[in-house]
């Protein structure tokens, strides 16, 4: 079993930055990629960023250039620097890791950190 749990979110004006943080812990398990998703009030939850346990990186259209996801010090921590938010920003920010802890690859969530970006 993994156990991953995000934190960072706050209320920003337009144009400000945030760091969302993720830790994904448990014992002996190996990291196959990790993930940030995001969902607004009445949307899909949708695929903000990736990077694998190789160290490539994707992102949604929407956040190129203004968001970037790293490991963070540590192959089990996630970083997401978020700069130039907008309002269309503002959802519930998800870490999805992706591992395998002796019973096959799986996908395991966080409770989510809520990012909210005023105008």
């Amino acid at each position: 079993q993994v156990h991953v749990v995000e934190s960072g979110g706050d209320m920003v004006q337009a144009g400000g930055s945030l760091r969302l943080s993720c830790v994904a812990s448990g014992r002996r398990f190996s990291i196959s990629a990790m993930r940030w998703y995001r969902q607004a009030p009445g949307k899909q939850r949708e695929l903000v960023a990736q990077i694998t346990s190789n160290g490539t990186t994707n992102y949604a259209d929407s956040v190129k250039g203004r968001f970037t996801i790293s490991k963070d010090g540590a192959e089990n921590t996630l970083a997401l620097q978020v700069s130039n938010l907008k309002p269309e920003d503002t959802a519930v920010y998800y870490c999805n890791t992706l591992a395998d802890s002796g019973l096959g690859y799986t996908n395991y969530w966080g409770q989510g950190t809520q990012v909210t970006v005023s105008s």
